[in-house]
């Protein structure tokens, strides 16, 4: 990473609100601009009744002992969730937890600074969530929680959601990172403004790399964020304006007996026309303050303009053997949105009881959103065209009950959604606008036996909105299918530097209809159930050693279908996470470790994904004003599968259209070093 980067994690109430922590303001002797962190230690973590999770601190631990070179490896973090690329780099990562195949974010809600990451109709896939706007050296903390238990999160929040904040202030900081593969990493930022009450810095970075494929990637990206940030005795505000763009080539998925029949080499591709271009200008306001009866409100204001086109070719010739099966997805976007939230607080006897309320909306328009049939990006004919507007209002409210040991969380949830879609293809529908509301209600309970051990257990319901092609299409029905889900844990800290966690869990799926962005058809997917287990442990030992390891186990499978043909396609099973690093002074160090088992890639388990073990290792001293780094991934130059998917195609050489594995080949060995100057 170019520059050296710490984050850290906000506590939050058992409410879902952040944690209050004094701000930088008029009242502060000195502000404090920095890119690291005090050391965090497993000593300082609490497992109390009025914390929802321990863990999500212990997570502010796990990533200052492991840096990280982008954000969405910062979605690790999240024990059992696994990350895929399959499309050049600049395509939003495949994601897996829970037993979900979450695609590019359909059950999972990923949020910047009160800002949705999701897009929700989008071209390629419900809820895709491109993260490769947010720069890693600006992320401050990082929140997150499995299951449909915060109120504070309703559509797509199945699995979880994983929400990040900003850094106010910056350092004055200049870094290079170069690497194998022909990568080139420059990043700055410069603080113009650094007062007790008033903060404005800018900072960007451009990031080529040629990549490892035989089909040069040649992958640029640009980032940009300015923040003003102004405090007073009891409020504060702030501007930010984001930017980023980013163009590549992709290789696709090939198909593994193109390689085995030697078609094409490992790193090589049927269609070096894949790829494509996306774009994000954000501008976000923020405003908090503490009111005179000790109450606090926090809202944001946001505004967004999104571009995307994507030319992918997944099944090759089978439909066209002259021309291929390339296709464009497209479209063009605009959101504005919101959010207010109040939160207080009383007296029970001497117990403190808090409340919380809140409120938000939300507004896309996306013109021109497209599937068009292309032959090395040239225009062909068009599968689908048409114009989509989607509203959502939502308001949710909470008590957190304090009961001496026992801690009881009640809360409730209200979403209304309006779809629109006017089709500019020949298809005409006798309504194109549709509507429907969803109420969502959780209720979370945690008990204290003793101020080393914490039980859990939390319920909810939640809710996965369709496609509003999907809403119009099905004339209103199973527009916001509802999930249902209950999770049963402990938190243990046996000793100041070990902490111990195990959960049960179990989550019910209604049945929906799914737009599949690649082919313009809705597909059934039917009732589904999942349940499974995380464990885990972090140790801290001989003073600058750091050990954590990470086991999740899930069972995923569709309800109304006979045994042995109901699996959930590409659903994870067995995946673990392990660390061991080294920290003392200016000299950092750490090995991890991730494993992702076999899955099933078919309804009847008859193709089944190939399983990986990749080793990675960092290491970074700092001498003055200057951090040098270095890192390897994958050390062993293990032969691996990255993103994997079962896909009739037709290649040449091929009678008859065949079924089997289509891969992206995963990141060789790579070496890396970075320079980073303080100034």
């Amino acid at each position: 990473m170019a520059l050296v980067m710490t984050v850290g994690v906000s506590m939050s109430s058992w409410l879902g609100m952040e944690a209050h922590e004094p701000s930088q303001h008029a009242k502060d002797p000195q502000p404090t601009v920095t890119d690291t962190l005090p050391q965090v230690s497993l000593k300082e973590v609490s497992v109390v009744a009025n914390r929802r999770n321990p863990f999500i601190e212990v997570a502010k631990i796990d990533i200052d002992k492991n840096p990280v070179k982008s954000s969405q490896e910062i979605l690790r973090t999240v024990p059992g969730l696994f990350i895929a690329q399959h499309a050049g780099g600049g395509k939003a990562e495949q994601m897996f937890l829970r037993g979900f195949d979450l695609d590019h974010g359909t059950d999972i809600s990923l949020w910047v600074d009160g800002m949705p990451v999701n897009m929700v109709s989008h071209a390629h896939g419900q809820g895709y969530a491109d993260l490769h706007f947010l720069q890693p050296e600006v992320i401050e903390n990082v929140e997150f929680e499995k299951g449909n238990y915060n109120m504070m999160y309703g559509d797509l929040a199945n699995a979880g959601y994983v929400a990040f904040k900003t850094k106010d202030r910056m350092p004055n900081a200049v870094g290079v990172e170069i690497g194998m593969h022909n990568y080139q990493r420059y990043a700055a930022s410069m603080s113009f403004i650094n007062k007790r009450d008033m903060s404005f810095y800018a900072s960007g970075s451009f990031l080529t790399d040629k990549g490892f494929f035989d089909n040069p990637q040649n992958f640029k990206r640009f980032n940009f964020l300015s923040k003003f940030t102004r405090w007073t005795e009891s409020s504060s505000y702030s501007v930010s304006l984001w930017h980023f763009n980013s163009n590549w080539n992709a290789s696709g998925q090939i198909p593994e007996r193109a390689v085995d029949n030697h078609v094409i080499d490992w790193f090589g591709s049927l269609d070096p026309s894949e790829g494509g271009s996306t774009s994000r200008t954000n501008l976000n306001f923020q405003h908090h303050v503490h009111l005179d009866d000790g109450g606090e409100v926090k809202s944001n204001l946001y505004l967004s303009y999104y571009t995307f086109d994507l030319y992918s070719n997944f099944t090759f010739y089978l439909n066209d053997q002259e021309n291929g099966d390339e296709i464009h997805q497209k479209e063009r976007r605009f959101i504005a949105g919101g959010n207010s939230q109040y939160s207080n607080s009383f007296f029970v006897g001497e117990e403190r009881w808090k409340w919380a309320g809140g409120a938000g909306f939300r507004y896309d328009r996306i013109n021109d959103i497209g599937l068009y049939h292309t032959r090395q990006r040239t225009e062909l004919g068009t599968y689908a065209l048409g114009d989509v507007s989607e509203s959502a209002l939502w308001a949710y409210g909470g008590i957190e009950m304090n009961l001496g040991k026992w801690m009881i969380n009640p809360a409730v949830r209200v979403d209304w959604f309006q779809f629109s879609y006017a089709d500019k293809t020949a298809t005409k529908y006798s309504d194109p606008n549709k509507s429907q509301a969803a109420v969502s209600p959780k209720l979370n309970i945690i008990y204290n036996p003793s101020d080393v051990v914490q039980l859990f257990l939390k319920g909810g319901k939640g809710f996965h909105s369709n496609d509003a092609r999907v809403v119009v299409v099905s004339d209103g029905h199973r527009v916001l299918p509802s999930s249902y889900g209950v999770d049963l844990g402990i938190h243990w800290k046996p000793f100041p530097t070990v902490m111990f966690y195990a959960t049960g869990w179990y989550q019910y799926l209604e049945d929906e209809l799914v737009f599949v962005g690649d082919e313009a058809i809705v597909e059934p997917s039917g009732k589904s159930r999942r349940f499974g287990a995380d464990a885990g442990m972090r140790w801290e030992f001989l003073r600058n050693f750091y050990f954590q390891f990470d086991y999740t186990y899930s069972h995923a499978r569709f309800i109304d279908e006979p045994a042995g043909e109901n699996y959930i396609p590409l659903a994870p099973v067995h995946t673990f996470l392990t660390g061991l690093n080294y920290q003392n002074g200016p000299w950092k160090a750490g090995i991890t470790g991730r494993y992702l088992g076999h899955r099933p890639a078919t309804e009847d388990n008859s193709l089944t994904t190939s399983p990986y073990f990749i080793v990675d290792m960092s290491g970074s001293f700092t001498w003055r004003k200057f951090t040098f780094g270095l890192a390897i991934e994958n050390l062993f130059n293990t032969k691996w599968r990255e993103a994997q998917f079962a896909t009739e195609t037709l290649i040449p050489g091929d009678s008859q259209p065949v079924t089997d594995i289509c891969f992206t080949p995963g990141t060789p060995f790579a070496l890396r070093g970075s320079v980073a100057f303080k100034f």
